[in-house]
């Protein structure tokens, strides 16, 4: 008699035990369904993508258009610095850590100097601009024939509208990127320019 019970509860067990793993099948298909539908990656697929993925240069970069444009550009030196990417029209001030504490974009000059290491040459608090207007926080960091090369911000908020025939040199940001640049980068700092 032992036996038999023994052997029935063996096959409720095994029923109830089969049930059991049947059930929880049928959540995670419904919870793999769901994330699939609202386009996140379930537990059966990868989170990240395979080469060719992400932003369609087969780099498997995931990240968004805007994290690629404000993304400190790599082999941009070390330590603190300032650093201006050309093509992007935009600025990084780094800290000693090597992190940026913050990014801006800002108007380019009409003369722009070539990528390379400088060191900031000299600051004027307020003056007028190449471009006539008035200007304040400038950060002068290069000479392009005969033209001086630096960050400012004019008062008026305004910004150039550069004139290839009119060899100017300032790169203007906005007042409160101009005022931070200003507080990060004392004679001296490095400038890194980058294409």
């Amino acid at each position: 008699m032992a036996r038999s019970s023994g052997g029935s509860a063996g096959v409720v067990v095994a029923g109830l035990t089969a049930a059991a793993l049947a059930v929880i099948g049928f959540f995670a298909y419904q919870a793999s369904a769901a994330q699939e539908r609202d386009g996140k990656p379930s537990a059966s697929h990868s989170a990240h993508p395979s080469p060719g993925k992400g932003d369609g240069k087969g780099d498997g970069d995931k990240r968004t258009p805007a994290e690629r444009e404000t993304a400190l550009p790599a082999g941009s030196g070390k330590g603190p610095r300032v650093v201006y990417a050309l093509k992007r029209q935009r600025v990084w001030l780094v800290g000693k850590d090597g992190r940026a504490t913050r990014t801006f974009a800002v108007d380019p000059s009409a003369v722009s100097p070539r990528p390379g290491t400088y060191k900031v040459t000299s600051r004027s608090a307020h003056v007028q601009g190449s471009d006539g207007v008035p200007v304040e926080n400038v950060v002068r960091f290069a000479t392009v024939d005969g033209v001086t090369i630096g960050f400012s911000a004019a008062l008026d908020g305004s910004t150039p509208d550069p004139d290839p025939s009119h060899k100017t040199g300032g790169i203007r940001e906005k007042r409160a990127d101009g005022k931070a640049l200003w507080l990060h980068a004392p004679v001296g700092t490095p400038v890194v320019v980058v294409p």
